[in-house]
């Protein structure tokens, strides 16, 4: 089932009485990239109403110019209004990538609302900050960022030759059906969009405050955009009930190519939080 909010879909599965979970997605992807990861979930409990959005930049009718529509606090609301269609004063919340970054935004400046958080890939933003700043393997992994921060360059860069660099992402983790939905989107106007939300980041999302909710971090040890040692100083800034999973062999796209070890996080968590 699928309930607009404004202007974003948010896509719905399980009874609508039952515990909001929302999953956020990330770069470059939509709700779909959750598919194998709620089909799981829905076999292992019929309590959970799992709400997945297309974020802003993504659905057809919410991409705004402007880079400052973009902004954190901007997408924070997004999600916040979702959570209040539902009727969700608190909710779990899984992220995954920037739903990830965005995730840990919300628990750190809105924990009166999050009960749970599962963060994928991304760790604390502190942690990422301080590996982006002292860590080289760090340094060397996030290198795109700088071009996808230049208007013009980073699309260029991507959806030059049928989209190489945009395939070359997905690391062949991520299915091929995926892949050219994803493509086909970029393509049809998304990219520019999707790529607002580095370009309106700023030096608060490393100043993020430490985390008092339950909270599950799940690292690739082959993750292409995140390193060990980022990896390993995000409990560092969780004051609440913490537990860091490694995935072996696992890459950065792990809803898609891990979605039993993912599904497993996340109900574990939710017990964790708060069961009901």
């Amino acid at each position: 089932m699928e309930r607009p909010v404004g202007t974003l879909p948010l896509h719905l599965w399980g009874p609508d009485d039952g515990i909001p979970v929302l999953l956020l997605h990330g770069f470059p992807q939509t709700s779909r990239s959750w598919h194998a990861v709620v089909d799981r979930l829905l076999a292992a409990r019929d309590d959970l109403l799992l709400a997945a959005p297309d974020q802003r930049g993504y659905a057809p009718d919410a991409r705004p110019d402007d880079v400052a529509a973009y902004a954190i606090g901007e997408l924070t609301d997004d999600v916040l209004a979702m959570a209040d269609a539902l009727g969700a004063g608190t909710f779990h919340l899984v992220g995954h990538d920037w739903g990830a970054s965005l995730g840990w935004h919300l628990a750190a400046h809105h924990a009166e609302r999050v009960r749970s958080l599962t963060a994928l890939s991304i760790p604390h933003l502190a942690a990422y900050g301080w590996a982006i700043r002292h860590d080289p393997e760090q340094q060397r992994l996030g290198s795109y960022l700088r071009v996808f921060r230049t208007p013009g360059h980073g699309e260029t860069a991507l959806l030059q030759h049928d989209a190489r660099r945009l395939r070359e992402i997905y690391d062949g983790r991520v299915s091929a059906e995926d892949v050219e939905a994803y493509v086909e989107l970029m393509r049809d106007g998304a990219l520019t969009p999707a790529l607002g939300w580095y370009r309106a980041m700023g030096g608060e999302l490393a100043r993020t405050p430490a985390v008092d909710v339950a909270t599950t971090y799940v690292w690739g040890s082959q993750d292409q955009a995140v390193s060990r040692a980022a990896s390993d100083r995000c409990g560092e800034f969780v004051r609440g009930a913490f537990r860091h999973v490694e995935l072996g062999g696992a890459s950065h796209w792990t809803p898609d190519e891990r979605p039993d070890d993912v599904a497993r996080a996340v109900l574990e968590t939710i017990a964790r939080g708060c069961p009901g």
